[in-house]
């Protein structure tokens, strides 16, 4: 096939049938499986025909399946559960396991949460431990392994064992010490790694579950819960609408953690904020990260209040406006302006760099140079 028709056949698949009504372009049976596929969800005179009513729809999941990649159809979902309604028809099981499980699909899911039925709740569980266990492979390792490292070099050891010598900044603390008829260093103080012990560092999760965070909660759960399993940290996880729930005792398994959040209310971060505090007993070695688009639907002068008070006792606060792939969400700028001068960072944060963020608090790096460095743009 030339590529001019190759072309053309990509355009007509795009523009749909109106944009070749004499049928001049020949479509194989499955560019025709296709069209239909496109046609039902795009097509504004056919728009219903993936209504809750529809018995095609079991079909079209099928043959979406069937005629494109996996992240097309992800994008094709979404759009019909915006246009059409899909997510109502997400409360039927045998519906619910045709669908490609991803992020997105999870928070729709758990915006569902309250009118579930409970046959559909056990087969929502299945398809988003799906999508739990693919994040929790792709992305534990990298935030065990940046954390355990940035405690162990965080804490200086004055006296190691062996196995917990920091060579290169002992080697470099002692270079004054060179003895050049043995040609080697004679260390005199040996600088070591942090032991494992106790909680080093505590860690205060405080998401935002208005509808408009729902990546972000998925997110922060898959994260929270692996932090849990690092002993050098106490992780506490924190979800609020115009109420407040700790599920830090459910970190233990992040499925009954997202359900036990509920998408779609208001916000009320100060009184979120003023539960936090409570749960803040080492202010220094405290990281509190809010996870907030920052509309306050409560008292904004006593949040702001409430956050420059946090903010002097020490406690290290990070502002992320969104956790996700998504970009950067539509957020307050007022109070976003608020923390920037209080020094407070101010960020979206995608999950790929989110071990490297935790990292850099916990080595209480400079947050100017770890943005320049990683090309993230404070929003304050």
């Amino acid at each position: 096939m030339m590529e001019n028709e190759i072309m053309q056949k990509r355009w007509r698949l795009i523009l749909g049938a109106s944009s070749d009504p004499e049928a001049s372009l020949s479509l194989s049976d499955e560019e025709e499986g296709m069209d239909e596929a496109l046609e039902q969800l795009y097509e504004p005179e056919r728009t219903g025909n993936l209504g809750s009513s529809s018995p095609g729809i079991n079909r079209w999941l099928g043959d979406i399946r069937k005629y494109f990649p996996s992240s097309v159809i992800r994008v094709m979902q979404r759009d019909a559960i915006d246009r059409l309604g899909l997510d109502q028809m997400l409360l039927e099981p045998e519906l619910l396991d045709a669908v490609e499980p991803d992020v997105n699909l999870v928070g729709t899911l758990l915006s569902l949460n309250k009118v579930m039925p409970s046959k559909t709740r056990e087969t929502a569980k299945s398809v988003i431990r799906k999508v739990v266990d693919e994040l929790i492979k792709k992305m534990a390792s990298p935030l065990q392994q940046a954390i355990s490292g940035s405690i162990s070099r965080a804490v200086v050891n004055r006296r190691p064992k062996l196995n917990e010598i920091d060579w290169r900044r002992t080697i470099t603390k002692n270079l004054k010490h060179y003895q050049p008829g043995l040609r080697t260093i004679i260390p005199e103080n040996l600088v070591g790694f942090g032991r494992k012990g106790n909680a080093l560092k505590d860690v205060i999760l405080c998401v935002d579950q208005s509808g408009s965070m729902a990546s972000s909660v998925v997110y922060a759960s898959i994260f929270g819960a692996v932090m849990a399993t690092i002993r050098s940290l106490k992780t506490h996880m924190i979800v609020f609408d115009t109420s407040v729930v700790d599920l830090t005792n459910q970190l233990n398994d992040p499925v009954e953690l997202l359900f036990g959040t509920q998408l779609g209310g208001g916000t009320d971060i100060n009184r979120a904020l003023s539960y936090a505090q409570t749960l803040v007993k080492r202010p220094s070695d405290t990281i509190m990260i809010l996870i907030s688009d920052l509309f306050e639907g409560g008292n904004q002068e006593e949040l702001l209040k409430r956050i420059a008070d946090i903010n002097s006792t020490g406690v290290q606060m990070i502002a992320l406006l969104a956790l996700d792939d998504e970009g950067v969400p539509s957020y307050d700028r007022g109070v976003a302006g608020f923390l920037g001068a209080l020094d407070i960072p101010c960020f979206a944060c995608t999950p790929d760099l989110f071990p490297e963020m935790m990292a850099a608090a916990i080595k209480k790096e400079s947050w100017k140079q770890w943005m320049y460095r990683n090309e993230v743009f404070d929003k304050s």
